[in-house]
């Protein structure tokens, strides 16, 4: 009989929690992705405006993640990324959003009401309580998927940025920039973020996640509008505070355009430490390649209360992306110690 994996908890969104999950998932059988919902564009946004929903997008890809290496897992996480194309309201849907937004009214979780972050009237309102995470639980069940996705919170919220240049005639001119895909794309350098409603009830499975987890990781993936949303969340981020777990970062390999322009490894963590100055760090893992100054890494790292590892993690392709494979091994050499 295999002996359990240490639970292990991720947080993040997008393309970066992708990563690092498709590479937890070979380390621990006891997985569970924490999920930034704050998504205003695309698909998501669109789902979140008619109907007053969570967005689902980075939720599906998690589970996407998730799904194993047999052609039972591989085929359903085609099928939940695939995205209509057409000329009508279809064009740019993604299966596993609709799936995840059915199965949310299905099971009693969209309601009439309005966004919370917008003040709009909708047809349907926030999905919110068990049934929100009951029905992830059933996309997961579905795809075969080798751990649980949650949302961070219960609503949807918007990202609101405070942006230094985001006019090029005002370059020392600080500005307030509201929702997810403004704050990526808004030209000028990104000073901190914060989130509307400013107080967002958590979800309470992630709490409780994170509160029995034997190792909780932040990153890789977009600073500002994935990694740090979770320290914003009230009760959210004295939990990741209070938790028995040790706290590991897993660094971008590069900065990312739009958001951390110029920013070195250790200004990542300058800016969390910033958001969060209550939160100590265990450990600070990034791909040996990707660290310009050493010596002034370990400097953030020791201001954290951490300890750096550097490993090979990067692709070997030259990609701006971490192998799932080395990834995996570091975070299992890193479990281990």
């Amino acid at each position: 009989m295999n002996t359990p994996g240490p639970q292990v908890v991720a947080l993040g969104g997008g393309h970066g929690l992708y990563g690092s999950l498709s590479a937890l998932r070979r380390v621990t059988d006891r997985l569970t992705a924490v999920v930034t919902v704050a998504d205003d564009g695309g698909s998501s946004g669109r789902l979140r405006r008619e109907l007053g929903v969570l967005p689902p997008g980075d939720l599906r890809m998690a589970l996407a993640a998730l799904c194993g290496d047999d052609e039972w897992g591989q085929t359903w996480r085609d099928v939940v990324q695939h995205r209509f194309r057409s000329q009508g309201e279809l064009h740019d849907h993604a299966v596993g959003n609709l799936l995840i937004v059915a199965l949310w009214e299905l099971l009693g979780g969209v309601q009439p009401g309005v966004d919370q972050t917008g003040g709009i009237p909708l047809v349907g309102g926030p999905a919110v309580g068990g049934s929100t995470v009951a029905g992830l639980d059933w996309v997961g069940r579905l795809l075969g998927a080798h751990g649980r996705v949650l949302p961070m919170a219960s609503v949807p919220m918007d990202i609101v940025a405070e942006v230094r240049g985001a006019d090029p005639d005002r370059p020392d001119e600080v500005t307030k920039v509201k929702g997810q895909v403004a704050c990526a794309k808004t030209p000028g350098t990104v000073l901190s973020v914060s989130l509307v409603p400013s107080d967002p009830p958590a979800c309470p499975e992630a709490l409780e996640a994170v509160l029995d987890a034997d190792f909780v990781v932040f990153g890789p993936g977009s600073w500002f509008t994935s990694v740090l949303p979770h320290l914003k969340v009230p009760e959210l981020a004295r939990a990741l505070t209070d938790t028995r777990a040790q706290r590991i970062v897993a660094l971008n390999l590069v900065p990312q355009p739009g958001e951390t322009d110029d920013f070195s490894q250790q200004t990542h963590l300058e800016v969390l430490q910033a958001h969060a100055p209550e939160l100590r760090i265990d450990v600070v893992l990034a791909d040996r390649a990707a660290v310009d100054d050493p010596a002034a890494l370990e400097k953030a790292v020791d201001a954290l209360g951490g300890e750096l590892v550097l490993a090979d993690v990067a692709a070997p392709d030259g990609s701006p992306r971490h192998d799932p494979a080395l990834l995996a091994q570091a975070f299992a050499r890193i479990f281990a110690d």
